[in-house]
């Protein structure tokens, strides 16, 4: 039961994963983006209606399937759609100087809208009797395990079972920590977040970094939308399943203290605290509810303690949410 329990939080925190990875790459740059929760479905959605389209070129059969195709379609459908909402935010708050918060969350109001609308959509084309689609054909190619995984015990079980998706987000939370604090280009990035008007003045293109900065932290969170679906959901798209993964992977960036490889440790606690209440027996409907709110209330603790302790490393970027007026340089 304890391993059982430790792969469904590894399983719940991996969606979590991605989005913290993806926001802290993009705060670094100085980029408040509250979209997050519309990037992560918009990027569910792409990969869903990707899949979609490719089973259907199949004839629905599997033994048509190619698995490389089966995966990579979905990828990159998921990256290319999470990418083009990042862009959106990008032009209205770097180009069009709007303010971060309002842009994203009428991004987030956007992508759910979007998503919805394309779900119910890929519903009534299926004449679907139930208001889901699955793309279960799909979706065992993104579940499939390592072989060796069954032989090893709980070993197996434990660091061998999970699906590539999980492995991959690890790698890029790694991946994220080493650029951001032993690269220049980390360097750069980080002082376009603290000062973005002395990384200008040293000859540091602000907009290109924030850009780039930003679509790519929205790749990466859209990726945390597509692994909901296949693995956690089984290819299974239903409208508003998702729920609140994406503020609960804002949540975790400060949790992380805004720190990639910290979040990784810090996405399975999440993953095991939502995950907490189906393995305490006898507990009514309303203490199950008060268990899902133990995320928020670990988060909330640990920002009060940073906040008293005041220690520089474990604040957010010094312009986070800031729009950047060179004029005023």
């Amino acid at each position: 039961m304890i391993i059982q329990f430790i792969c469904r939080a590894i399983l719940l925190g991996v969606p979590l994963l991605y989005g913290s990875t993806g926001e802290i790459v993009t705060e670094k740059s100085g980029h408040l983006n509250l979209g997050i929760p519309g990037i992560m479905y918009v990027g569910a959605i792409s990969g869903v209606v990707g899949s979609f389209l490719y089973e259907n070129s199949c004839g629905n059969d599997i033994a048509n399937m190619n698995p490389l195709l089966a995966v990579l379609i979905p990828l990159l459908c998921t990256i290319v759609g999470s990418a083009v909402m990042g862009l959106i935010y990008c032009f209205l708050t770097v180009t069009l100087q709007a303010n971060q918060n309002v842009t994203g969350l009428a991004l987030t109001t956007l992508g759910i809208g979007l998503g919805n609308f394309l779900g119910a959509s890929l519903i009534n084309i299926t004449k679907s009797e139930l208001p889901s689609i699955a793309l279960t054909k799909t979706s065992s190619f993104f579940a499939a395990k390592l072989p060796f995984a069954d032989d090893l015990g709980f070993i197996g079980e434990l660091l061998f079972s999970h699906d590539f998706l999980t492995y991959f987000a690890v790698i890029i939370a790694l991946c994220a920590s080493f650029v951001l604090n032993k690269t220049r280009v980390g360097l750069n990035l980080r002082s376009v977040g603290e000062n973005p008007a002395t990384a200008d003045a040293a000859g540091i293109n602000v907009i290109k970094y924030r850009y780039v900065a930003t679509c790519i932290g929205s790749a990466i969170a859209g990726l945390g939308g597509l692994q909901y679906v296949m693995a956690y959901a089984s290819g299974v798209w239903s409208n508003n399943a998702f729920g609140d993964r994406g503020w609960m992977a804002i949540a975790l960036v400060i949790f992380a203290l805004w720190k990639p490889s910290v979040a990784i440790l810090g996405s399975f606690l999440f993953g095991a605290l939502c995950n907490a209440n189906n393995y305490i027996q006898g507990l009514g409907t309303e203490t199950q509810e008060l268990f899902k709110m133990l995320p928020y209330i670990v988060t909330i603790i640990v920002l009060i303690i940073t906040s008293m302790r005041k220690k520089r490393e474990h604040q957010p970027p010094e312009s986070l949410g800031l729009s950047y007026f060179r004029e005023e340089r």
